[in-house]
């Protein structure tokens, strides 16, 4: 552990620094991921860190490049290229909601337009006993892909379309040339 305190002790400095609105919590099953508030966190962190003399190495992700770069997570797509479909589908304005206090997406206009443009059929895919869509976090990335039934379908598109091949003995997706035509041009996506 890097800050070298027991796990009791990360617990109730966690809990302070939650209380004083420095971090947010995303719970995920039984796993807790804390990250900064905000922007003004950082900055003061930072402050901090150069007064006090220390630098930190930047994080890298200890996984496997294959596996880093796409695959999938349980039903939906992970990695860099889920991450940057999330980001994406996020800034053309197809998402809504999945704020810090709602995990739950929902689409605007624009985006059940586009996702029925590929063939998703969002009325049944409403109707399935899960979440529609929301945030899942990526554990290579540490960013949110998108997860739920929505996600869900996204990958069986993207497999049947064959814009993404999958491995047969480990979750590592293969982007196709096919695929890096299609994401370019149908969500402005360079992979």
């Amino acid at each position: 552990m890097v800050a070298d305190v027991s796990p009791s002790t990360t617990s109730v400095h966690l809990s302070r620094l939650k209380a004083a609105r420095l971090v947010k919590v995303l719970v995920q099953g039984k796993h807790r991921f804390y990250s900064l508030a905000g922007p003004q966190v950082a900055t003061a962190l930072e402050g901090l860190s150069v007064l006090a003399g220390y630098s930190r190495n930047k994080f890298l992700p200890s996984a496997p490049s294959r596996l880093r770069a796409a695959r999938t997570c349980y039903d939906h797509l992970a990695g860099i290229v889920g991450v940057s479909l999330h980001d994406r589908f996020q800034a053309l304005g197809w998402l809504s909601g999945g704020s810090r206090h709602n995990d739950v997406y929902d689409l605007t206009s624009a985006g059940m337009k586009a996702f029925a443009a590929l063939g998703i059929d969002l009325e049944a895919t409403r109707k399935l006993r899960r979440r529609f869509a929301c945030p899942c976090l990526d554990w290579s990335e540490r960013r949110p892909h998108v997860g739920g039934a929505l996600g869900a379908c996204l990958l069986r598109v993207a497999l049947k379309r064959r814009w993404v091949l999958q491995d047969l003995d480990s979750r590592a997706l293969d982007i196709t040339n096919l695929g890096r035509r299609e994401m370019l041009a149908r969500f402005g996506l360079r992979i």
